[in-house]
């Protein structure tokens, strides 16, 4: 790994680290701020999903104008609204805080992965995905484990504060060490992007407020409707354009169409259990933030073991796809359990998320045309964490109306369902006798 990659590791960490740890803050947070359910949902999910929407534009945007002063420029926006999540005075100005920070991590994630695909050569850019892949699955133990430690011995304040810090300094290394990306001609559409971020906002919406407002209520049906036809609005505009910001046709490839989905998948059951692990172990297991952060663990000892081996793409996201389903069923059964028995749980959580992330996150982008790695990287990233923020909101919305076991099942069912057709495209591309880890186009 070369100095690039780990600068380009370290932002990806960083940004989304930050998605877990805040779950470590909720309980600090219901006691000083007094959010609502809801609010402490979209105390998480402004951010993600800001993030998510955000993403794709942003890997345009790099191709256009240069990976490097992108993610510098991500980096200041990060900090910016980190600062202001730090010094917010209420909930409301929280998750605005939140939302602008968003933004800036949906300019460096895309910008990260471009730039570690141009700094190596093809035989050694799949490597060096899977370790960026790696790096990305597991911020979300490096957010839970950091952020305990923060909040047991500093105010939740110093939970946004760090990474404002930490971010400024990553803007400076970048600076004096990560060359410059040629520009290449990339779309520019806001018309696109603004009904994207529209429509999965209305969707989001919809979701999380569900429970409060009622799920026959005009203001949710609305929501919804509002969603199908943004959305619906969003493809046929982008079939209609010359420079579509996101080309609908480009997944016609069943690679892409895998890869899209299975990472969307993986990381909506990986975040609605982060989502509701910290305040389990916090609120019912009385554990204190630190140990719970340590209490994460083992879900990232076989993620970090797995990701960095080599198999073949069906059996690794198959299998993977199948244990983190088993885990998060067994969670659900276990949480009257003795916790190393409610630990086996995360230990198959995190062996699926090891087999099936890197060979998901390859194929994505060996499924678009040569020139497109910003693209393909704004793709990588805005399933992850679209997938994050649906996540995380159904799994609110299951634990306002049901309970955590029912969360937990109702999470397992959804990643299941989403896996057939994962499996089923991937059936019928010539990735299957090939090891994972293909060279890329860069």
């Amino acid at each position: 790994m070369n100095r690039t990659s780990i600068v380009m590791c370290a932002a990806s960490v960083l940004v989304v680290s930050l998605v877990a740890a805040v779950n470590l803050a909720l309980p600090a947070l219901t006691g000083t701020l007094h959010p609502t359910e809801s609010q402490l949902v979209w105390i998480v999910d402004a951010y993600v999903l800001v993030f998510a929407c955000l993403l794709i534009p942003m890997g345009a945007a790099g191709d256009r104008l240069g990976g490097k002063g992108v993610l510098l420029t991500g980096l200041a926006v990060f900090a910016a609204g980190s600062l202001a999540a730090a010094l917010a005075p209420h909930t409301g100005a929280l998750i605005a805080a939140r939302a602008l920070s968003g933004a800036g991590a949906a300019m460096i994630m895309p910008a990260s992965l471009s730039i570690t695909v141009a700094a190596h050569p093809p035989q050694r850019r799949a490597h060096a995905v899977g370790l960026w892949s790696a790096a990305s699955g597991a911020a979300g133990v490096v957010g839970n484990v950091g952020g305990g430690l923060i909040i047991q011995y500093l105010p939740w304040q110093a939970l946004f504060a760090v990474p404002a810090l930490l971010a400024l300094l990553l803007a400076g290394v970048t600076g004096l060490l990560v060359p410059r990306q040629p520009r290449r001609a990339a779309a520019v559409d806001p018309v696109g992007t603004g009904l994207l971020v529209l429509g999965c906002l209305a969707l989001v919406f919809a979701i999380i407020e569900g429970p409060e407002a009622g799920w026959t209520s005009a203001v949710v049906l609305g929501a919804f409707a509002t969603a199908a036809v943004v959305l619906t609005g969003f493809v046929l505009h982008q079939l209609r354009i010359p420079r579509p910001l996101l080309d609908p046709r480009l997944f016609a490839r069943r690679e892409l169409r895998a890869g899209a989905l299975g990472v969307s998948v993986l990381f909506f059951g990986l975040f609605a259990l982060f989502f509701v692990n910290a305040r389990f172990l916090q609120e019912e297991r009385g554990l204190s933030p630190m140990v719970t952060g340590l209490a994460i663990l083992p879900l990232v000892i076989p993620m970090v073991a797995l990701s960095g081996r080599r198999a073949p793409t069906l059996p690794a996201v198959a299998g993977g796809l199948a244990s983190v389903v088993a885990g998060l069923g067994w969670l659900a059964w276990a949480t009257t359990l003795p916790y190393p028995l409610y630990a086996a749980g995360l230990v198959l959580v995190g062996a699926g998320m090891g087999l099936a992330l890197p060979a998901l996150s390859t194929q994505i982008m060996a499924g678009l045309p040569a020139g497109r790695a910003g693209l393909g990287s704004g793709l990588n990233s805005a399933a992850r964490e679209l997938g994050s923020a649906v996540g995380v909101a159904v799994m609110g919305t299951a634990l306002a109306t049901s309970g955590l076991r029912a969360g937990l099942v109702i999470v397992a069912l959804c990643v299941a369902v989403g896996a057939a057709p994962v499996v089923g495209w991937l059936t019928g591309t010539r990735a299957l006798s090939a090891p994972a880890g293909g060279p890329l186009r860069p």
